[in-house]
């Protein structure tokens, strides 16, 4: 199989990886080895795919599965078997998505948007009271819109994500995501020596983050905090209907800390990532207008108008092709088998680099690092093979909060294109932060406030 060069002993090919940006790295290694290929860290050997055919046999339920192993499984300290860092034996998995599949389908959706609205609406509110105070943060804020949104839509609970102060929750959950995502990469003894300030803090972060859950959960149900038809509600009330038994108090925890760490980390990221690039193509933001006046005319957004804006959609979908919010997941062989033709052990780790994959030049063009919505035209969607597009990953273990996040994004930039002129920094060039997700670096942009519809 081939591997990078320059391997050493004992270290294999550590000086070759960059721990700060270890998918994007991956990602390069793709061009330059092909679609499969073979890293050593320290020792442990992880199998890299970053191409269409292999990736197409890899996301085969029949032969693959999903793998919990570092980065993601250093947060199971924080969120346990919750529904994104459970191993796949572990009964607790299919017990809550048996539960919380339902508060995914429309009928709970429709529940969510006019929460979700007023949501984007503080955000916008935010942004207008400070436009005469420079260029906005964009991933700060995007972060306290998706926060707030999760927060009162899953939980009935507000993070005052609009306040001045930032709630304490955000940044224990920024150092826990960076301490998980640092600590895949890190030698054990660098970690030791050069990290211990951030292995004594995590337990603090972690302590901090679970405490703030059980206080949601406990006031939930004391009766303190109303009842509501939301997520939280359905766990503490609608048993696993396979097993009959309700979540444990401590599954609902995990599930919830899954929630408000995964469900708005990545949203947000996908949100400043499309405002980048519609910055910088205001024609695409002109025809994005021209669609939300045509559906929505000058009334706000109902929740069956979102899918009508369908060019809108197409950007996010864009987006989530260039720069999909979990860049690479982990899959591992069921049994004995091989992986373009090259021999893979059961349980072996392997890790689907979609940075690569949605680059593909085979299944892309050659103009893959295009930003193009109407590559998500109908037609050309249908062109394509289903493998070639996977930003919510594969089979069961897909994210099950795909058409929450989808409608989420849809309606907050909608909002955010109807309320402001977009305007890039000069000078400015894209660089990628990953902490297990990913997002723009030190992105700031002006907004200007258009005419209130």
């Amino acid at each position: 199989m081939p591997r990078p060069a320059w391997r050493l002993p004992v270290l294999g090919d550590v000086l070759r990886l960059d721990p700060k940006r270890p998918v994007q790295r991956e990602a390069r290694f793709v061009r330059e080895l092909g679609d499969v290929f073979e890293i050593d860290i320290v020792g442990k050997k992880l199998v890299v795919v970053g191409g269409g055919d292999a990736a197409a046999e890899v996301f085969d339920e029949a032969r693959f599965a999903k793998a919990v192993v570092p980065p993601v499984s250093n947060l199971r300290d924080l969120a346990g078997d919750g529904l994104f860092t459970a191993y796949n034996s572990e009964p607790a998995w299919a017990q809550a998505h048996n539960v919380l599949m339902p508060a995914f389908s429309q009928s709970s959706m429709r529940n969510y948007h006019d929460i979700m609205a007023d949501c984007v609406d503080g955000l916008c509110r935010y942004w207008e009271e400070r436009a005469s105070s420079g260029p906005v943060d964009i991933t700060s804020d995007t972060n306290r819109l998706t926060l707030e949104v999760i927060g009162r839509t899953g939980f009935g609970y507000s993070f005052d994500s609009f306040a001045a102060e930032r709630h304490p929750f955000v940044e224990s959950m920024t150092r826990a995501l960076s301490f998980a995502s640092q600590a895949a990469n890190d030698l054990p003894v660098v970690r030791e020596i050069l990290g211990w300030r951030a292995i004594r803090q995590n337990p603090k972060d972690i302590e901090l983050m679970t405490r703030t859950v059980d206080e949601v959960i406990a006031a939930r149900r004391s009766g303190v905090s109303p009842r509501r038809d939301d997520l939280l509600q359905k766990m503490l009330e609608n048993p696993d209907p396979e097993s009959g038994e309700l979540l444990s108090d401590e599954s609902i925890r995990n599930q919830v800390l899954t929630f408000l760490v995964a469900g708005h980390e990545t949203t947000a990221g996908l949100l400043s990532f499309a405002l980048h690039y519609l910055s910088r193509n205001p024609e695409m933001v002109e025809r994005a207008r021209e669609e939300i006046g045509r559906v929505c005319g000058e009334e706000p957004i109902r929740f069956e108008q979102v899918p009508k804006l369908r060019y809108v959609r197409r950007i996010v979908d864009e987006t989530l092709r260039l720069w999909p919010s979990g860049p690479a997941f982990f899959r591992k062989a069921r049994t004995d088998t091989t992986l373009d033709g090259y021999r893979i052990s059961k349980g072996q780790p392997i890790l689907v680099v979609l940075l690569a994959l949605h680059r593909d030049p085979a299944l892309w063009g050659e103009d893959t690092e295009t930003f193009d919505p109407d590559r998500f035209l109908p037609a050309a969607v249908r062109a394509r093979p289903a493998h070639a597009y996977k930003p919510f990953g594969v089979g069961a273990r897909a994210c099950i909060g795909r058409q929450f996040a989808l409608h989420e994004a849809v309606l907050a930039l909608a909002g955010i294109l109807t309320r402001f002129d977009i305007v890039p920094i000069p000078g400015y060039e894209l660089s990628v932060a990953e902490l297990l997700t990913i997002r723009p670096e030190n992105l700031e942009l002006e907004l200007r406030p258009r005419n209130r519809r």
